[in-house]
């Protein structure tokens, strides 16, 4: 299927893969040296909400603290953000499938920024509202080494409810993809309600071990009510879910996933991945051919990769593969957005591992 919208009876064909992000969202993404670092409260690499005043103050330190190199001459970048997003969008513009988003976005420039950077790059944005007030954004801080420090401000960001999501969000759709997030409990709980009725698979992305450490009862409920279809969860989520255990290794949270999800994957970083299915383990390697010049995305570009071998009924291992190929080539530039270069980089990847490409080629 292409990333055109296909038409049928006058009506643009429903997306094969919806992801579900209640606040669109816009990244700015900065390489910065460790001194603004140690002036930012909060864990580094973590994800904290900051306030739109602190939102405002990080912006301003960063032109004191950017990090140049030579093979990326712009050292900061503002796009559609969001790990929903990034998920969505790579599977439009980098696997051809047909995908969409539910969500909404602020009347005001960010707002207009996200939607045409998704509808862009093939997104089908008919699911997302326009609301009177700001759209949230995010401050991502890039560390020498390609770690990264979230530091998110949503408190004031319009989002989507609810009560306001209907069965024609989801009817004809596939699978719904969603991020854990407890501020976006409510939202999630019904849009998992109308994708079951619609028959609809559903994918849960863990977020982060914040996230899973500060809110681990209603995760914990979520998982357990056999609605989750696919679970990706990254090392630190992992650990975080079995704190307290005599053994939280990464093995013991897929089988404890496993147990709840039909699959259940857990990303490694450099050391690759684990992933089972019914009664089939795997554990499939990282591209070991790519430099990390910055780690935004990679987690949601592997979950698009993953996603698309499932869609097009690929192995465990070769989905896997695939999820390797894309959050490899996310990491080779600034953001959670692919580059036309990276993603050619990703179907040489593929075509080596004979994993079958895409029907597209940007």
């Amino acid at each position: 299927m292409g990333a055109e919208t296909l038409v049928n009876n006058g009506e643009a064909k429903a997306p094969l893969i919806l992801g579900l992000q209640p606040a669109a969202l816009i990244d700015h993404v900065a390489r910065v040296d460790w001194s603004l670092l140690h002036q930012i409260p909060g864990e580094r690499g973590g994800s904290i909400p900051v306030e739109f005043k602190e939102l405002e103050h990080i912006l301003s330190e960063l032109k004191k603290h950017i990090l140049t190199s030579v093979d990326d001459p712009s050292p900061m970048k503002t796009m559609a953000g969001g790990s929903v997003a990034n998920t969505i969008r790579g599977l439009s513009s980098g696997f051809g499938v047909n995908s969409g988003m539910i969500g909404a976005y602020g009347d005001d420039e960010q707002g207009q920024l996200f939607v045409s950077n998704m509808n862009f790059t093939g997104v089908n944005i008919s699911r997302l509202r326009k609301k009177t007030g700001p759209t949230a954004q995010c401050v991502c801080l890039v560390d020498a080494y390609g770690n990264r420090t979230m530091r998110p401000c949503l408190s004031t960001a319009v989002k989507v409810q609810g009560d306001e999501l209907t069965k024609d969000d989801f009817s004809g759709s596939k699978w719904l993809v969603m991020r854990y997030g407890i501020f976006n409990l409510e939202v999630t709980q019904a849009a998992i309600r109308f994708a079951k009725l619609e028959g609809l698979s559903v994918s849960i992305d863990l977020a982060s071990f914040e996230m899973v450490r500060n809110f681990r009862e209603p995760l914990l409920k979520l998982l357990k009510s056999g609605d989750i279809d696919l679970c990706f969860a990254n090392e630190d989520e992992a650990t975080e879910l079995l704190r307290g255990e005599a053994n939280a290794s990464p093995e013991a949270a897929l089988e404890y996933l496993s147990k709840y999800c039909q699959w259940a994957v857990v990303t490694l970083g450099a050391n690759g991945c684990i992933a089972k299915h019914a009664q089939e383990v795997v554990r499939v390697p990282a591209i070991g051919e790519t430099k990390a010049v910055d780690a935004t995305g990679a987690g949601d570009l592997f979950a698009g990769g993953f996603l698309y071998g499932l869609v097009k009924g690929l192995s465990l291992e070769e989905c896997c593969k695939v999820g390797s190929c894309s959050g490899g080539a996310v990491i080779r530039s600034l953001g959670g957005e692919v580059t036309p270069e990276n993603w050619q980089w990703m179907y040489k990847q593929m075509q080596i591992k004979g994993l079958p490409l895409p029907d597209i080629r940007n």
